[in-house]
Order: C-alpha cells, then sequence, then structure tokens
C-alpha cells in the first residue's frame, strides 16, 4: 500500500518534529538546572568528636561530587571529599572529625559542605549548592571529680558512687563492660554533682574495673577509672529435668502465646525458655530505665514475710530433656515460698511500672524505687496494684501462685539496676543500707552543704 506524496510529506513532517521534541528534551536533561539539596544532621551547633551524617540528593543528572570543610583559627581544612563515578541521585556520607588529622582548633568555626551535580549548565560544570553554618568547635572532654566511691562491691551485688562533672556534660554514669548505669543529677545541693547505683554484674570477670563515663555535647569523652576490690561470689550449677509433662503444662501454651507452638518439645521448650525469655528481659530492661530520677525508698528492703529462699540469684541452670543437654539460663532473682497464694507485700515504697502477664515470668508486678532502682515480683496467682499506683512498704500487691515457667507455687523476686539484674541479699540488710546508701548519701550531702573554708 502506497501513501499519497502529500500524506508522505505531512508524516516526514511529523516524524522530524518528534525528533526534534526527542532531542530538545535530551539537550534540555543534560543542561538541567536543578542544584543538589544538602541536609546536615548536626545534634547541637557544637562540634566535636560525635559523628555526623550530611545527606545530598539530586533530582537531576545524579551527584558529581561532594566536600566538606571546617574553618577555624583564620584556616580552612577540607574534611572530606568525595566524587562520584555511578552519578547518584542520593547519598549519605558519615564524617568525623579529627583535630590532629584536620588540624583543627577549638573556638568558633565555619562548616562549609559544597555539592555539584553532572548538569551541563554554567558551562559544563554543573549545577551547585552551599551549605554555611557557624557552629563551636569544642574537643575538650568534659571534667571527673570523684567525690564518693565503693572500696569494696561484690560480684553481682551493687554500689553507689557521687561524683561532679562540668556543666557542659551531655550524659554521665558507671560504665563496666557492656553494662552502663546512668548517672542521677539534682539530689545533691550542688547541680553538678551526680549519684548513680551500679552493679559489678554477675557475669562480668572481677578483674574488670568499672570507670565513670562522661560525654558533652560534641560527643567528647572522658573516662575515670574506679578502684574497688571485688568479692568473689561462688553462683550454684544446678541441672533440671525437663519432663514430657512440664512441656505440655507449661511450654505449649507459653508458645502458643508467643505465637508459634510447633515444632519438637525441644524445639518449643527453646523457643520459650530462651526466646521468649530474651524477649521478657528486655521488657524488664526497658520498664526499669524509665526510672523516677528521685529516692522514693527508705530503709532496708523487706523479704516476704515467713518466706524460705528456694532458689538463689544466679545459679546457671543447665535444663536436659530425656538425658539431653538442650539449653541453660540464669536464675537473676530468689525464689520465695510459704503457703500457696500467700499475701505479697511490697518490699519498699515506690510506684508499679508494670502489673500484668510477662511470659515466663507469669503474672507480674515491677515496682521503680527511684534512681534506676526496680524490684519484680513473679508468678503471681493475683495482681492487687496496677501501673501508675504509688505504692507503701509491706503493702499487698498480689498473691503468690505458679504462672510462667513456675513449677509450683512461690514468688520469683528479683532486684534490678537500670534493667540489670543484683543480688537481692543485700538490700534486705539494714548495716548494708546505712554503710553503702543512707551513711553515704549522708556523708556525701554534709560535705556539698559544709560552708568553703579560706585562708
Amino acid at each position: 500500500m502506497f501513501l499519497p506524496k502529500r500524506s508522505r510529506g505531512t508524516a516526514g513532517i511529523l516524524l522530524l518534529l518528534v525528533l526534534l521534541v526527542a532531542a530538545g528534551l535530551f539537550v534540555l536533561r543534560q543542561f538541567e538546572w536543578y542544584p543538589p539539596r544538602i541536609q546536615a544532621s548536626l545534634e547541637s551547633e557544637v562540634l566535636g568528636r560525635r559523628p555526623f551524617v550530611i545527606r545530598v540528593d539530586d533530582r537531576g543528572r545524579g551527584l558529581a561530587h561532594v566536600s566538606v570543610s571546617l574553618a577555624t583559627g583564620g584556616e580552612s581544612s577540607l574534611i572530606h571529599f568525595k566524587e562520584f563515578e555511578s552519578s547518584p541521585r542520593f547519598s549519605e556520607i558519615p564524617v568525623q572529625l579529627d583535630p590532629e588529622r584536620h588540624k583543627l582548633k577549638d573556638g568558633p568555626g565555619v562548616l562549609t559542605i559544597t555539592a555539584a551535580d553532572r548538569s551541563y549548565w554554567s558551562f559544563f560544570r554543573g549545577n551547585k549548592a552551599t551549605f554555611e553554618k557557624n557552629v563551636t568547635v569544642d574537643f575538650r572532654p568534659p571534667t571527673v571529680e570523684l567525690i564518693s566511691e565503693d572500696r569494696y562491691v561484690t560480684q553481682g551485688g551493687s554500689g553507689l558512687v557521687a561524683y561532679k562533672t562540668s556543666p557542659d556534660t551531655e550524659l554521665s554514669g558507671i560504665r563496666i563492660g557492656k553494662y552502663f548505669f546512668r548517672g542521677y543529677q539534682g539530689h545533691l545541693p550542688d547541680r553538678d554533682v551526680s549519684m548513680a547505683f551500679f552493679s559489678h554484674p554477675y557475669d562480668v570477670p572481677a578483674s574488670e574495673r568499672a570507670v565513670i563515663y562522661a560525654q558533652d555535647h560534641a560527643g567528647n569523652v572522658r573516662r575515670s577509672g574506679l578502684v574497688y576490690t571485688v568479692r568473689p561470689l561462688r553462683y550454684r550449677r544446678v541441672k533440671v529435668q525437663v519432663s514430657d509433662d512440664f512441656i505440655q503444662r507449661k511450654i505449649v501454651p507459653l508458645a502458643s502465646e508467643a505465637g508459634d507452638s510447633s515444632g519438637t518439645p525441644r524445639e518449643q521448650f527453646l523457643r520459650v525458655n530462651h526466646d521468649l525469655r530474651r524477649v521478657n528481659e528486655e521488657t524488664i530492661d526497658k520498664v526499669c530505665r524509665r526510672s523516677a530520677a528521685t529516692k522514693l525508698w527508705d530503709g532496708r528492703f523487706v523479704q516476704l514475710a515467713n518466706s524460705s529462699v528456694q532458689a538463689n540469684f544466679a545459679d546457671h541452670r543447665s535444663y536436659y530433656y530425656r538425658d539431653q543437654k538442650i539449653d541453660e539460663a540464669r536464675h537473676l532473682g530468689y525464689d520465695l515460698a510459704v503457703t500457696r497464694r500467700y499475701p505479697v507485700g511490697a518490699a519498699n515504697s515506690g510506684t508499679v511500672v508494670f502489673a500484668g502477664a510477662l511470659g515466663i515470668y507469669g503474672n507480674t508486678v515491677i515496682i521503680d524505687h527511684g534512681f534506676g532502682l526496680c524490684t519484680l515480683y513473679s508468678h503471681l496467682s493475683s495482681v492487687a496494684v496496677k501501673s501508675g499506683d504509688g505504692v507503701k512498704k509491706a503493702q499487698n500487691i498480689g498473691r503468690t501462685g505458679e504462672t510462667g515457667l513456675a513449677l509450683g507455687d512461690h514468688l520469683h523476686y528479683g532486684v534490678y539496676i537500670q534493667g540489670v539484674a543484683v543480688l537481692p541479699l543485700e538490700w534486705w540488710d539494714p548495716k548494708w543500707i546505712r554503710d553503702n546508701v543512707t551513711g553515704k548519701l549522708s556523708r556525701v550531702k554534709k560535705k556539698e552543704e559544709a560552708p568553703a573554708t579560706g585562708g
């Protein structure tokens, strides 16, 4: 079939127009004039050793290069330069300042970030964007002064330290191994003095020592070592036989609650004793770290009336099913027994921060006593309080039971410092409380209130 000459001419013109439009769009895209966009996620206007992130994006031909410089003391230093080969539309660049390598000085400065794209605009130099911000450069770590410390700490037990940090401190506390215990201010006359309950945890070697950790707004860190003697404590190793009856009565229902009751008895047991236990302990940690920044308790903590200890703190339990070891765990509290459904009193005054079902722990109450100190009451048959309630020492909060993984009616009682389980025995001892907590606080307070003497 042949088109008339007039039609062929019209088609040719249309094709030429389409080609011209396509070529124009192609050229226009090469010469796009949209500059890149720059974002700098600075936590404050003070820059130091804390890393920050730069985000750059371009909606045209993609990024060509990004540079970061910082001017201090009249001199500008190139901190970072990145040239892109693949012309990405987006890039996220972490930046870490180093005063020696980058030759930076403390004081006022100007942070400058420049980004260019692959556009042919501006005589093929591309579109450019510049971000500038006046900052303060500070690489001096905060100061730390130890005011009162513990000379002896039991492994797995508790301690109390008072220390003073410089006003620029943003975060401070006691660090040991993987654990961090935040310090609290405002309890003593000097607002720069912090106090921190801490532990030398049961799973940290006796040879390791805690340090006071202080970090300022710029991310600079000071570590000051604590000198104390660790009293070693031997924890029992206990062999626990897991029966088929226990699997059916305790493990299967809890596995169903966790969302999956399938698999062999061993798989079901691991899902509960290992996976669900970890989730439950994360909940305890989260709840206890929201502790009030004030002391809510008074005097020694009281043991469940008329109770005997059936299982100890930090017992290392090995679980066997049909003569094969299938799991192990630490028992992070005391098991206290009296009679069935025995009334449970609060160990000391405080605020209920959790009341309800908690997996392997069954019906549970957690009481916050302030400054990171919490007590836990588990396997309850009934709960008599709700979250948010204020309670007094010995006030009824529920009754003992065998909910969760409990084999028989008892109370699982735990003491936690900022989510870390500690030896409950010390907190029952009035002499230990006087020597290590209330007496120390009183001495520090008197020292702070004493008038300065001068010559």
